[in-house]
């Protein structure tokens, strides 16, 4: 099984930033792995990288809780950029939170694929990766 793909993880947190690409490397889970300390950062690169579908993730990985802007204010900004977005990329929100608040806000964006609470353990990262795969979204 072939992982030609780039996953992005948008997170503050240093030590689950080190454990989730640790286990993609691990895993051999994608070809390249971005990091991103918050969602400001992450739209940046986005924008700067809009006509670059080479460049851009294949996969978001997106925390609720960050510094400067929040998983939901990057979606916001996102989905105003996603038009120009040469890619399909696929997006899930993954939080701490078990907030039934939180949980049905991310169920409301379209964009998001789906809500994960961490942590995100090696099985369920390569069955996200599988079924991506079998779908032929990445």
């Amino acid at each position: 099984m072939k992982k030609p793909f780039i996953i992005c993880i948008v997170d503050d947190d240093e030590i689950y930033q080190y454990t989730i690409t640790k286990t993609l490397e691990t895993h051999n889970l994608s070809r390249k792995v971005l990091m991103f300390s918050d969602g400001e950062e992450a739209l940046d690169f986005m924008i700067e990288n809009v006509a670059n579908i080479k460049d851009l993730p294949d996969v978001i990985f997106l925390d609720i809780n960050m510094p400067i802007m929040d998983g939901f204010q990057f979606m916001e900004e996102y989905v105003k950029i996603a038009p120009k977005v040469g890619k399909n990329i696929t997006i899930y929100m993954v939080s701490s939170s078990v907030d039934p608040i939180d949980i049905e806000r991310a169920k409301k964006i379209s964009e998001i694929s789906d809500y994960i609470i961490k942590p995100i353990n090696s099985k369920e990262l390569a069955e996200i990766v599988s079924s991506l795969e079998n779908n032929g979204q990445i």
